[in-house]
Protein backbone atom coordinates (compact mmCIF):
# COMPACT_ATOMS: atom_id res chain seq x y z
CA UNK A 1 0.00 0.00 0.00
CA UNK A 2 1.84 3.67 -0.81
CA UNK A 3 1.27 5.94 2.21
CA UNK A 4 0.75 9.89 1.95
CA UNK A 5 3.47 11.85 1.73
CA UNK A 6 4.20 14.58 4.39
CA UNK A 7 6.91 17.22 3.65
CA UNK A 8 7.33 18.58 7.23
CA UNK A 9 9.49 21.24 8.81
CA UNK A 10 10.44 20.17 12.75
CA UNK A 11 9.91 23.04 14.56
CA UNK A 12 7.46 24.67 11.90
CA UNK A 13 4.42 25.68 14.43
CA UNK A 14 2.16 24.77 11.30
CA UNK A 15 4.01 21.60 10.16
CA UNK A 16 4.11 20.47 13.87
CA UNK A 17 0.01 20.59 14.03
CA UNK A 18 -0.07 18.66 11.19
CA UNK A 19 2.25 15.71 12.53
CA UNK A 20 0.30 16.19 15.89
CA UNK A 21 -3.16 15.24 14.07
CA UNK A 22 -1.57 12.49 11.96
CA UNK A 23 -0.35 11.01 15.22
CA UNK A 24 -3.53 11.33 16.51
CA UNK A 25 -5.66 9.76 13.84
CA UNK A 26 -2.99 6.71 14.72
CA UNK A 27 -2.81 6.66 10.65
CA UNK A 28 0.80 6.44 8.94
CA UNK A 29 2.34 8.55 6.66
CA UNK A 30 6.02 8.66 4.99
CA UNK A 31 7.22 11.65 6.49
CA UNK A 32 9.83 13.71 4.57
CA UNK A 33 11.67 16.60 6.88
CA UNK A 34 13.09 19.32 4.63
CA UNK A 35 15.03 22.85 4.24
CA UNK A 36 12.97 25.27 3.20
CA UNK A 37 16.60 26.87 2.11
CA UNK A 38 16.95 24.05 -0.11
CA UNK A 39 13.29 22.69 -0.94
CA UNK A 40 13.69 19.81 -3.20
CA UNK A 41 11.65 19.55 -6.31
CA UNK A 42 9.63 16.82 -5.54
CA UNK A 43 8.22 19.05 -2.97
CA UNK A 44 8.00 21.68 -5.37
CA UNK A 45 6.15 19.86 -7.73
CA UNK A 46 3.47 18.97 -5.63
CA UNK A 47 2.99 22.31 -4.06
CA UNK A 48 4.99 25.02 -5.94
CA UNK A 49 3.99 27.78 -3.11
CA UNK A 50 6.79 26.00 -1.27
CA UNK A 51 5.12 26.06 2.44
CA UNK A 52 4.70 23.42 4.63
CA UNK A 53 3.12 21.09 5.68
CA UNK A 54 2.37 19.54 1.96
CA UNK A 55 0.25 16.48 2.42
CA UNK A 56 0.38 14.29 -1.27
CA UNK A 57 -2.54 12.02 -0.58
CA UNK A 58 -2.68 10.83 -4.13
CA UNK A 59 -0.85 12.66 -7.87
CA UNK A 60 -4.45 14.27 -7.77
CA UNK A 61 -4.84 14.76 -4.24
CA UNK A 62 -2.40 17.60 -2.43
CA UNK A 63 -3.19 19.11 0.72
CA UNK A 64 -0.89 22.12 1.24
CA UNK A 65 -2.40 23.97 4.24
CA UNK A 66 -2.08 22.70 7.84
CA UNK A 67 -5.68 23.14 9.22
CA UNK A 68 -7.08 21.16 6.16
CA UNK A 69 -4.54 18.05 6.58
CA UNK A 70 -5.63 18.25 10.22
CA UNK A 71 -9.16 17.98 9.08
CA UNK A 72 -8.49 15.14 6.22
CA UNK A 73 -5.93 12.93 8.89
CA UNK A 74 -9.32 12.84 11.58
CA UNK A 75 -11.16 12.65 8.46
CA UNK A 76 -9.43 9.49 7.88
CA UNK A 77 -9.81 8.14 11.78
CA UNK A 78 -10.73 10.18 14.96
CA UNK A 79 -10.20 7.46 17.92
CA UNK A 80 -10.36 10.36 20.51
CA UNK A 81 -13.32 12.34 18.88
CA UNK A 82 -11.04 15.41 18.40
CA UNK A 83 -13.95 16.93 15.70
CA UNK A 84 -16.09 17.65 18.28
CA UNK A 85 -18.40 14.68 18.21
CA UNK A 86 -18.31 14.43 22.22
CA UNK A 87 -21.56 15.52 24.81
CA UNK A 88 -18.84 17.66 26.99
CA UNK A 89 -17.21 19.34 24.28
CA UNK A 90 -18.76 23.01 23.88
CA UNK A 91 -18.70 23.21 20.06
CA UNK A 92 -19.43 21.37 17.14
CA UNK A 93 -16.80 21.43 14.25
CA UNK A 94 -17.95 24.97 12.99
CA UNK A 95 -17.67 26.64 16.35
CA UNK A 96 -14.18 24.74 16.81
CA UNK A 97 -12.84 26.20 12.98
CA UNK A 98 -13.93 29.51 13.74
CA UNK A 99 -12.28 28.96 17.35
CA UNK A 100 -9.21 28.34 15.28
CA UNK A 101 -9.25 30.62 12.76
CA UNK A 102 -9.15 33.21 15.10
CA UNK A 103 -5.52 32.11 16.53
CA UNK A 104 -4.32 31.84 13.02
CA UNK A 105 -5.80 35.08 11.57
CA UNK A 106 -5.28 36.95 14.70
CA UNK A 107 -3.05 35.65 17.47
CA UNK A 108 -0.56 34.26 15.14
CA UNK A 109 0.32 38.00 13.83
CA UNK A 110 0.45 38.78 17.64
CA UNK A 111 3.13 36.42 18.07
CA UNK A 112 5.26 37.19 15.37
CA UNK A 113 5.14 40.88 15.69
CA UNK A 114 6.05 39.98 19.66
CA UNK A 115 9.35 37.41 18.49
CA UNK A 116 10.32 40.23 16.37
CA UNK A 117 10.16 43.16 19.31
CA UNK A 118 12.07 40.49 21.42
CA UNK A 119 15.14 39.36 18.79
CA UNK A 120 15.69 43.25 17.90
CA UNK A 121 15.09 44.77 21.42
CA UNK A 122 12.25 46.80 19.93
CA UNK A 123 10.48 49.34 22.48
CA UNK A 124 7.43 47.96 22.32
CA UNK A 125 8.27 44.81 23.57
CA UNK A 126 5.77 45.52 26.08
CA UNK A 127 3.18 46.40 23.82
CA UNK A 128 3.27 43.58 21.79
CA UNK A 129 3.64 41.00 24.73
CA UNK A 130 0.34 42.40 26.01
CA UNK A 131 -1.56 42.08 22.45
CA UNK A 132 -0.64 38.39 22.93
CA UNK A 133 -1.94 38.34 26.48
CA UNK A 134 -5.46 39.06 25.33
CA UNK A 135 -5.58 35.78 23.46
CA UNK A 136 -3.73 34.71 26.66
CA UNK A 137 -6.32 35.00 29.11
CA UNK A 138 -9.38 34.04 27.35
CA UNK A 139 -7.45 30.81 27.11
CA UNK A 140 -6.70 30.87 31.16
CA UNK A 141 -10.15 31.72 31.59
CA UNK A 142 -11.33 28.62 29.69
CA UNK A 143 -8.89 26.15 31.05
CA UNK A 144 -10.20 27.33 34.83
CA UNK A 145 -13.26 25.80 33.96
CA UNK A 146 -12.13 22.56 32.77
CA UNK A 147 -9.27 20.75 31.03
CA UNK A 148 -8.98 21.79 27.78
CA UNK A 149 -9.89 24.99 25.83
CA UNK A 150 -13.06 23.72 24.76
CA UNK A 151 -14.23 21.45 27.15
CA UNK A 152 -13.79 18.32 30.08
CA UNK A 153 -12.00 16.49 26.17
CA UNK A 154 -9.26 17.55 23.83
CA UNK A 155 -10.40 18.79 20.33
CA UNK A 156 -8.99 19.90 17.12
CA UNK A 157 -9.03 23.31 19.18
CA UNK A 158 -5.97 22.01 21.58
CA UNK A 159 -3.86 20.41 19.40
CA UNK A 160 -4.12 23.18 16.81
CA UNK A 161 -3.15 26.13 18.86
CA UNK A 162 -0.44 24.50 21.24
CA UNK A 163 2.44 25.14 18.98
CA UNK A 164 1.71 28.84 19.13
CA UNK A 165 1.40 28.94 22.60
CA UNK A 166 4.61 27.20 22.78
CA UNK A 167 6.41 29.97 20.77
CA UNK A 168 4.55 32.60 23.11
CA UNK A 169 6.25 30.76 26.12
CA UNK A 170 9.60 31.00 24.56
CA UNK A 171 9.59 34.16 23.51
CA UNK A 172 10.42 36.03 27.36
CA UNK A 173 10.75 32.80 28.80
CA UNK A 174 12.01 34.15 32.64
CA UNK A 175 8.78 36.90 32.29
CA UNK A 176 6.36 33.94 31.49
CA UNK A 177 7.29 31.61 34.26
CA UNK A 178 6.13 34.12 36.62
CA UNK A 179 3.65 34.95 34.82
CA UNK A 180 -0.54 34.89 36.85
CA UNK A 181 -1.68 31.52 33.83
CA UNK A 182 -1.27 29.26 36.16
CA UNK A 183 -4.22 26.94 34.48
CA UNK A 184 -2.77 27.65 30.78
CA UNK A 185 0.79 26.45 31.68
CA UNK A 186 0.33 23.39 33.42
CA UNK A 187 -2.20 22.90 29.71
CA UNK A 188 0.78 23.20 28.10
CA UNK A 189 3.28 21.84 30.07
CA UNK A 190 0.75 18.54 29.83
CA UNK A 191 1.41 18.62 26.10
CA UNK A 192 5.50 19.24 26.65
CA UNK A 193 6.05 16.64 28.85
CA UNK A 194 3.62 13.56 26.78
CA UNK A 195 4.80 10.96 25.11
CA UNK A 196 3.02 11.97 22.13
CA UNK A 197 4.95 15.11 21.95
CA UNK A 198 8.26 13.77 21.93
CA UNK A 199 7.34 11.21 19.32
CA UNK A 200 6.01 14.34 17.02
CA UNK A 201 9.20 16.22 17.49
CA UNK A 202 11.47 13.38 16.88
CA UNK A 203 14.41 14.61 14.75
CA UNK A 204 15.12 12.54 11.42
CA UNK A 205 17.70 12.84 8.42
CA UNK A 206 16.34 15.56 6.02
CA UNK A 207 14.70 14.13 2.87
CA UNK A 208 16.62 13.75 -0.22
CA UNK A 209 15.81 11.90 -3.32
CA UNK A 210 16.66 7.86 -2.98
CA UNK A 211 16.49 8.07 0.49
CA UNK A 212 14.82 4.92 2.28
CA UNK A 213 11.56 5.96 3.56
CA UNK A 214 10.61 7.21 6.67
CA UNK A 215 7.35 5.88 8.23
CA UNK A 216 5.54 7.93 10.89
CA UNK A 217 2.55 7.56 12.57
CA UNK A 218 1.16 4.11 12.85
CA UNK A 219 0.26 1.96 9.90
CA UNK A 220 -3.21 1.44 9.39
Amino acid sequence: MTLPILYSLRHCPFAMRARIAIFKSRRAVELRDVKLNNKPEAMLIASPKGTVPILVVSATEIIDESLDVMLWSLGQSDPDNLLGNQPDVSSELPSLLSFVNKYDQEFKGCIERYKCAKRYHEPNLVECREACERYIQDLEKRLSQHGYVMGTHESLADIAIFPFIRQFAKVERKWYVQAPYPNLKKWLNKYLQSAMFNKVMAQYPIWEEGNEAVIFGREP
